[in-house]
């Protein structure tokens, strides 16, 4: 009996380690598999995110996953198996394409999404509810969807292409903009002046008019200059300064939940097991 039970034993290690389930690393006594690992890469390629470290990498993102729900369960924030089918049906529409990953592969991939969930919910609940914004947080973010997305607002705007150095240093502040229209033709320009909403502009016009004071003229750039006549609300969209100010709170919520996850990976008990993986924490 002891010989069977000897070879039984001696089988199932075999069989596990032909698996690729070697333990290479633990965070807070869970177990990190080297077929983890390789699930984890394919979930990472499938994502679009390569590297020439994948195998570190992949270990600090299975980390920093069971740090995140080890803490999220305390509080007790967990999300539901639907939640996260929900959120994979979302990732499947947008094109991620999980055909190639097997069961280990998709359950590590759900592991992922049930994570990132449960932080944006802490997030969310716990650390919302503390922010408080300064007038320059508001601004930054005013100034950040401005130049990346563009605001929904009509933008009344007036271009002077091709316009010398010393004539566009001559350019005076108009009182409005037909004023600015006669200001640019009597230097010999002729202005293209326009109505358009700000998210339509291109990123290089949205970049150069942030900030910038309606009825002022840009600086000379690439031989042109701008001006700003008037930013007026979209219909439908007049409650922009709450839209900006809850994406202040929610930019400032991210980062202390990044310092939070920081203290966090600090405090866990992180034991490598694999030489390979040694300068990977």
């Amino acid at each position: 009996m002891k010989k069977i039970l000897t070879f039984a034993l001696c089988s199932l290690l075999f069989a596990l380690c032909a698996e690729g389930t070697t333990v290479v690393a633990t965070v807070n006594n869970v177990p990190i598999t080297d077929a983890d690992i390789t699930a984890r890469i394919r979930v990472m390629n499938a994502m679009g995110e390569r590297g020439t470290d994948n195998r570190h990498r992949a270990l600090n993102h299975i980390i920093e996953d069971n740090i995140r729900l080890g803490h999220t369960a305390q509080l007790q924030i967990m999300p539901t198996d639907a939640e996260v089918n929900s959120e994979l049906d979302a990732m499947r529409a947008r094109g991620l394409d999980t055909s190639g990953l097997n069961p280990v592969g998709m359950n590590v991939l759900r592991n992922a999404l049930r994570s990132n969930i449960a932080w944006q919910m802490m997030i969310g609940r716990v650390l919302m509810p503390t922010v408080n914004i300064t007038d320059e947080d508001l601004e930054f973010e005013l100034n950040e969807i401005s130049r990346t997305r563009g605001l929904p607002v009509n933008v009344e705007i007036i271009r002077l292409v091709g316009i010398p150095e010393n004539i566009a240093a001559r350019l005076t502040t108009p009182e409005n903009c037909t004023d600015a229209v006669r200001i640019a033709r009597s230097h010999g320009g002729e202005p293209i002046r326009l109505t358009v909403p700000e998210f339509e502009l291109s990123e290089d016009i949205r970049t150069r008019i942030v900030g910038l004071s309606e009825l002022t003229w840009s600086p000379r750039e690439s031989g042109s200059v701008l001006l700003v006549c008037s930013r007026t609300p979209m219909p439908g969209q007049e409650d922009i300064d709450n839209i900006v100010r809850q994406n202040a709170m929610w930019r400032r919520a991210m980062f202390l939940g990044e310092q939070q996850l920081n203290q966090l990976r600090r405090r866990a008990v992180i034991v490598v097991h694999d030489e390979r993986y040694r300068g990977a924490i």
